[in-house]
């Protein structure tokens, strides 16, 4: 065979590769395990370069999964977040008159005449629960808007022990009224990590909030930080009811929530969902039915510049 000849087989043997190889990657991709080791092996690829082979698209075609998903969810959040700023703002101007009416009957009805009036006692009742209900009409139109905002976070150096002993110290007096158990184990040797501590602090309180109420009363909430290479890990459990396998990959949705109506907002999970993002980390979850629940929250050390 002369060289020309030789170069042509020798392309040609190098295309056959190349579409063996990508026959061998498809089968991994769509399942067909026996049609990726069957092209693999007709390529000349040994038995450990098949595993080998198998074992990186595998891993690849999980990896492009959970992007896909990261980028489903970040639409998804910008989409809401838009919406929300807007529903936010509408719902604000009438609760600022209900509030300034609400107001002036108060002071209507301490005059001497109302005081002896036979319906004051429930009149008063009455106007207590529209201010309670007004006040968690604002409580979730401030979320909403703390949904919406997106505004670079300020990083600085943080002590990331001392802040979550910070947001523990502000729920212990409930947590004894309750029964429930704070468990600290914080890592002593942690290096400051250079994130914006208002929003970190916001996260810590709504998970640890979000504990108390899964467990109700009686139980434990175990805080603990960990150095993982340039990471620090704030992992939060509590010994509460557990979420159903079938939701945890939606409670990091927008107004969703296992409560009771009128308990929850559904919005607390996504705030520190979206908030852990722009701080350059992310958060996971597991939980077990009626064992409890972990919240991992993985935030970079990230060096001074």
């Amino acid at each position: 065979m002369n060289e020309s000849g030789f170069a042509k087989n020798r392309a040609s043997n190098y295309a056959v590769s190349i579409l063996l190889f990508l026959a061998a990657a498809w089968g991994v991709v769509s399942g067909r395990r026996l049609w990726a080791i069957a092209a693999a092996a007709l390529g000349g690829l040994s038995a450990y370069s098949v595993g080998t082979l198998l074992r990186r698209i595998e891993s690849a075609e999980k990896q492009r999964k959970s992007l896909d998903q990261q980028l489903l969810q970040a639409q998804k959040l910008a989409a809401i977040g838009e919406l929300s700023a807007g529903i936010a703002h509408e719902i604000n101007n009438p609760l600022a008159i209900m509030t300034q009416e609400l107001e002036w009957i108060r002071h209507l009805m301490a005059s001497e005449e109302s005081l002896k009036s036979s319906g004051f006692e429930e009149l008063k009742d009455s106007l207590n629960e529209i201010a309670r209900q007004v006040e968690r009409c604002k409580e979730v139109t401030h979320k909403l808007l703390g949904f919406a905002r997106k505004m670079d976070p300020v990083i600085q150096p943080v002590d990331i022990n001392r802040l979550i002993e910070e947001m523990a110290c502000l729920v212990e007096k409930e947590a004894r009224l309750r029964k429930i158990t704070l468990i600290r184990r914080y890592r002593e040797d942690l290096p400051p990590i250079r994130t914006d501590p208002p929003l970190v602090r916001q996260v810590v309180l709504n998970l640890l909030n979000n504990a108390m109420h899964s467990i109700g009363e009686d139980g434990s909430i175990s805080l603990e930080t960990r150095l993982m290479g340039d990471h620090v890990e704030l992992v939060v459990s509590d010994t509460g009811c557990g979420i159903p396998e079938e939701l945890q990959s939606r409670i990091f949705d927008p107004f969703f929530t296992t409560k009771p109506p009128g308990k929850g907002t559904g919005l607390g999970l996504s705030i520190c969902h979206g908030i852990v993002q722009r701080l350059g980390g992310r958060i996971e979850v597991e939980s077990r039915p009626g064992e409890g629940t972990s919240f991992y929250v993985i935030l970079p050390v990230r060096e001074e510049e």
